[in-house]
């Protein structure tokens, strides 16, 4: 009798890539969300991972969104650019967090009106004593370690907790910032000096240093089918989930857990790119 297949082995890229033509993966809408992030992370490792794959085009139009599933894309495409070719088009928005992701690429083209940028790091969370006393609602936490419940909401930070959580925002900034001077061959204090969260059209991002050419998708797959040598042909590839998540999709779970993964992305996860 042979032995079924584990659910695992069961994901795969869909469309199947014929085998020569450049994978566009799409970086869509606001970054964040352990379920998108780890399953967007995946897919990348495939392709990386993947003789199929010659080279891979990233197709964003995000925002940005969490800091941390930022960098960890980041990480992921870092490691995928250092085995094949990766270029980088923006389509629509490349700011903040989406900009990060293109650092890792070879090449970054953007459309002429594209927004480009939004190089920063924001720690934001709404502040509730005032709103809670007029409620007649009190918050009793019972912690050990006097930072735990840094950001709490139900009442105002403490000066040590202002200049701690400054400190992990520069600390981002200052990754952030060194990712982008490497990225794109400029000096850090240039960097420092684009680095003030404001954005720009595709045009003007193309004159500061922040791209490298004008263009659309069409295009960053010509230019990653040369540096592979392979006809500029390409396909869109996303990972397929496995048969319980499928069969669960029906039911409304997958709606549910996504809102379940916004919901915490906007309550906890307070560091923004």
């Amino acid at each position: 009798m042979t032995a079924p297949t584990p659910l695992s082995r069961l994901a795969s890229l869909r469309p199947h890539l014929p085998p020569g033509q450049v994978a566009v993966v799409r970086l869509y809408g606001p970054i964040g969300g352990a379920r998108r992030t780890v399953d967007l992370v995946e897919l990348i490792r495939r392709l990386r991972e993947s003789r199929r794959v010659p080279a891979v085009v990233l197709d964003i139009d995000s925002p940005g969104g969490s800091a941390t599933a930022s960098d960890d894309l980041f990480l992921a495409l870092e490691r995928l650019a250092a085995k094949k070719p990766l270029v980088a088009a923006i389509r629509g928005t490349g700011a903040s967090g989406a900009y990060l992701a293109a650092m890792a690429a070879r090449r970054v083209l953007a459309n002429p009106n594209a927004i480009v940028g939004s190089i920063g790091v924001i720690s934001a969370g709404p502040r509730l004593p005032r709103l809670l006393d007029r409620l007649g609602v009190s918050v009793t936490a019972t912690k050990a370690g006097r930072l735990k419940d840094l950001g709490a909401p139900w009442r105002d930070e403490t000066d040590e907790e202002r200049a701690k959580e400054q400190q992990l925002v520069d600390g981002i900034y200052d990754a952030f910032v060194g990712r982008v001077a490497s990225g794109r061959g400029l000096p850090d204090e240039r960097v420092r000096e684009l680095a003030t969260g404001e954005v720009w059209l595709g045009r003007e991002a193309l004159i500061l240093g922040l791209v490298d050419e004008i263009g659309d998708l069409e295009r960053a797959i010509e230019i990653a089918a040369g540096m592979a040598d392979v006809p500029a042909k390409g396909a869109a590839v996303r990972l397929r989930r496995g048969l319980l998540d499928r069969l669960a999709d029906r039911f409304g779970a997958r709606a549910a857990g996504l809102l379940a993964d916004e919901i915490e992305d906007r309550l906890w996860d307070r560091l923004r790119m």
